[in-house]
C-alpha cells in the first residue's frame, strides 16, 4: 500500500490537484535570525512545523525531541481493524522523515521549565530554547477504564483501534465475531479524543463484513455513545444517523464506559445526565481510551487551568494564532492544542503553516497576524467503498474542499473514498511531513 516519492509524484500528487488539495511548490521569504527553537514532538505536527521552519529559518538551529522508532500514519488503523490495509502498510522509519538540518533528540520530554526556556528529557537532559513548539500529540489513558490496560488489549475480547498492535487484534476479533455472531458493543470515550469519527466507522465496517459474510442474522450491534448526539457537525449528522437505523444498529447517547470485566465480558456504563450505572454483556467490545494532554504538559504549566479543557490539561494557547496565553514564545498545535476543534491529521495540515507564520512573526518581534479558523476533516467510512467527507470549521459549519464543493457532502461519496484509500496516505507521507502540503 505504500508508495514511494517517484510513484507519487506520477500518480498521487496529480490526484491531490485533481481533488483540490494544495502542492507546495516553492516557500515564502525567509527570516534572518539565529533563533534556537524547540520542538517537543516528532509526530505530523511537529515534523511538519521543523519541516517548513528550516526553510524559512536557514540561520536557526532547531530541535526535535521524539523517542519514536517509527513514525505510524495513524488514520491508517481503522484500515488495519477491518482487513482493508496490513500492519507494516502505515508506518515509516522516523529517521527517515525527519527533516535535513533538523538536529533529532531521541528522547522524551518530561518537564519544560517554561519561565527558564528549558525543557528536561527523560534521561536527564536539559535543552534549553528561545521559542518552543510544543506538538506532543496527546497521552491515551488507558487504565482509566477500569479493568483495561494497554498490555492486556484483547483479553476478554476488549479491542482498540487507537493502538497499532490493537489495530492487528481488532482485525483477528473482528473475523471472528462475523463468522461466529453474537452481541457487539461499540463505544467512544468521553473526554476529547483524536479521530472521533474512528470508533463509528469501526463499527459500520464490521456490520458490512457480517452482512457480506452472510450471518448479519447471527450478530447484534449496539453503538454507545459519551456525547449527547451521535455526531456535533449538524450538516452530516443526519444522515449518519439514518445509516444507523438502516442497519439495525441502536444508538444509546451519554453513555461513558467507566469499566470491563474481560473475565466475564461485561461492559460497565454510567448515564452521563442521570447517573444511572448499567452493565452490558458482550461476545465483541470495541472501544476508545480516555485521551488528555501528556502529564508533562499540566505539571509544567502549559495546561488550561480553567473551562471544559483544563480537566484533560489541553495546552493553553489561542485558538487562532496558537500562541500560548501565559508564554509568549510557545506555541502549541496538534492534538495537544486546548482549541474548541477536532483533532485529526487534516486540520494540523492546515494548522502547520499558520503556526509557523506566526512563529517566524514573534521571532522577527512582530506581532502574529496569521488565524487558523478551526478547519478539520473527518472522512467517515460508511463502508468499504464509500465516505461521508466531513469537512467544518470552528462554528461546526461545513467547508468542502474542491471538488467537493460541488458535491452533497452530507451523504456518501465513491470520490471520497478513493481519496480516503489511495491519496491521503502518500500525500501525508511525501508533501505533508516534508512542509509542502
Amino acid at each position: 500500500m505504500m508508495l514511494n516519492r517517484r510513484e507519487f509524484v506520477k500518480t498521487g500528487a496529480a490526484a491531490g490537484l485533481l481533488l483540490g488539495l494544495p502542492v507546495v511548490t516553492g516557500c515564502s521569504s525567509t527570516v534572518d535570525a539565529s533563533a534556537k527553537v524547540l520542538v517537543i514532538g516528532g509526530g505530523a505536527a511537529g515534523i511538519s512545523v521543523a519541516a517548513r521552519l528550516k526553510r524559512r529559518l536557514p540561520n536557526g538551529k532547531i530541535t526535535i525531541v521524539d523517542p519514536a522508532e517509527k513514525h505510524f500514519y495513524q488514520p491508517g488503523f481503522t484500515f488495519i481493524g477491518a482487513g482493508i490495509w496490513q500492519a507494516d502498510d502505515v508506518w515509516m522509519k522516523e529517521a527517515d522523515l525527519m527533516p535535513s538540518g533538523v538536529t533529532w533528540v531521541k528522547d522524551a520530554v518530561v518537564a519544560v521549565l517554561a519561565d527558564k526556556n528549558i525543557a528536561v528529557t527523560k534521561n536527564g537532559t536539559r535543552l534549553d530554547y528561545d521559542f518552543l513548539v510544543l506538538a506532543p500529540g496527546l497521552q491515551e489513558n488507558w487504565s482509566l477504564v477500569e479493568g483495561i490496560t494497554k498490555e492486556t488489549l484483547g483479553v476478554g475480547n476488549a479491542h482498540s483501534i487507537y493502538d497499532w498492535q490493537g489495530s492487528v487484534k481488532t482485525w483477528s476479533a473482528v473475523q471472528a465475531f462475523v463468522k461466529n455472531g453474537g452481541k457487539g458493543v461499540f463505544t467512544d470515550t468521553w473526554t476529547k479524543h483524536k479521530c472521533g469519527g474512528a470508533p463509528k466507522k469501526i463499527c459500520l465496517l464490521t456490520e458490512e463484513l457480517a452482512r457480506k459474510a452472510g450471518t448479519r442474522g447471527k450478530a447484534t450491534f449496539t453503538y454507545f455513545t459519551a456525547s449527547k448526539e451521535l455526531y456535533d457537525v449538524p450538516h452530516y449528522t443526519p444522515r449518519l444517523e439514518q445509516i444507523y437505523k438502516e442497519r439495525n444498529v441502536p444508538i444509546r447517547l451519554n453513555s461513558k464506559l467507566t469499566g470491563v470485566d474481560v473475565q466475564t465480558k461485561k461492559a460497565y456504563f454510567e448515564d452521563r445526565v442521570s447517573g444511572e450505572k448499567f452493565t452490558e454483556d458482550y461476545d465483541f467490545l470495541h472501544f476508545a481510551p480516555p485521551q488528555s494532554a501528556p502529564d508533562f504538559v499540566r505539571s509544567s504549566g502549559l495546561g488550561w487551568t480553567e473551562g471544559k479543557l483544563a480537566r484533560e490539561a489541553w495546552a493553553m494557547v489561542d485558538k487562532k494564532t496558537f500562541v500560548h496565553k501565559t508564554f509568549k514564545n510557545v506555541l502549541a498545535l496538534g492534538d495537544v492544542a486546548g482549541i474548541p476543534t477536532s483533532k485529526t491529521s487534516a486540520a494540523i495540515r492546515k494548522q502547520a503553516p499558520i503556526a509557523v507564520e506566526n512563529l517566524l512573526a514573534l521571532i522577527a518581534g512582530k506581532e502574529p497576524t496569521c488565524e487558523y479558523d478551526g478547519y478539520a476533516a473527518c472522512p467517515i467510512i460508511t463502508d468499504n467503498g464509500h465516505v461521508i467527507m466531513a469537512e467544518f470549521d470552528y462554528d461546526k459549519k461545513p467547508v468542502p474542499s474542491f471538488p467537493f464543493s460541488v458535491m452533497d457532502t452530507s451523504k456518501e461519496l465513491r470520490s471520497a473514498w478513493w481519496l480516503k484509500m489511495y491519496v491521503l496516505k502518500p500525500m501525508y507521507f511525501h508533501l505533508m511531513l516534508k512542509g509542502l502540503a
